[in-house]
Parts: C-alpha cells; sequence; structure tokens
C-alpha cells in the first residue's frame, strides 16, 4: 500500500492536485482549504503555538488556509473522529450508576427537611 497525501478533513485522496499545494487549495471532495497547519507537517497539538517550527509566525485557526512560508503537507493530517462519546444523562449514569436514581425518601430536600424538623 502507498502512502498518498490525503485531506486532513475528510481523508480523500489528494493525488490529482498540484503540488506544492498553493493558498488557495481545496479538497475537490469536502471543499476543506488545503494549505492550513492541519496538514502541515510541523503541525504539534502539545507544542506553543502548535507548532514545531520556532520561526514560523503564530495562525491562529488551524483549519484556515494561511500565508506560512515553512508550510510542508504530511502525509498522516488525516484523524479519523472516533465514536461518539455519551453525552449528558446517560453519560452521568455511565460515570455513577444507580447514584442519580432519586428516590421518594432521599435527595437534597428530603435531608434539608430531616435537618430542619419538617
Amino acid at each position: 500500500m502507498s502512502e498518498e497525501l490525503v485531506c486532513w478533513k475528510c481523508g480523500a485522496g489528494l493525488r490529482d492536485e498540484p503540488l506544492p499545494l498553493g493558498r488557495r487549495s481545496e479538497c475537490l471532495a469536502c471543499r476543506a482549504e488545503l494549505h492550513v497547519c492541519r496538514l502541515c507537517r510541523h503541525f504539534a497539538p502539545g507544542k506553543a503555538k502548535q507548532c514545531r517550527e520556532p520561526m514560523a509566525e503564530e495562525v491562529k485557526d488551524k483549519v484556515r488556509a494561511n500565508f506560512c512560508e515553512w508550510f510542508q503537507p504530511r502525509l498522516d493530517a488525516y484523524q479519523p473522529v472516533a465514536a461518539a462519546k455519551p453525552q449528558g444523562r446517560s453519560a452521568l449514569e455511565g460515570l455513577f450508576g444507580d447514584a442519580l436514581e432519586e428516590s421518594p425518601d432521599t435527595g437534597p430536600g428530603t435531608e434539608l427537611d430531616k435537618l430542619f424538623g419538617k
């Protein structure tokens, strides 16, 4: 399997895109801009300015086209989104189990009533 340059946003192959990528280059599949930090080999979320190149000027929006002269596309820029995480009440129930279930005998109001003799 040969590695090829793919879109950072959708993973579509960019073999028909002329190199070097121009500032206005877009993915034909999803129309994402391609001359962006997220597609650059210097992109590093854990680093200062999220960039490994110390001489590069800071780019605030990492997914918008920019004029960075240090831009070099990387092959592994596409990172598929992991399965959706449970949200809301189901996430809390996953953490706390039945503790979230309110019974008529418990809850903050019942404890206050006991405390103040109601």
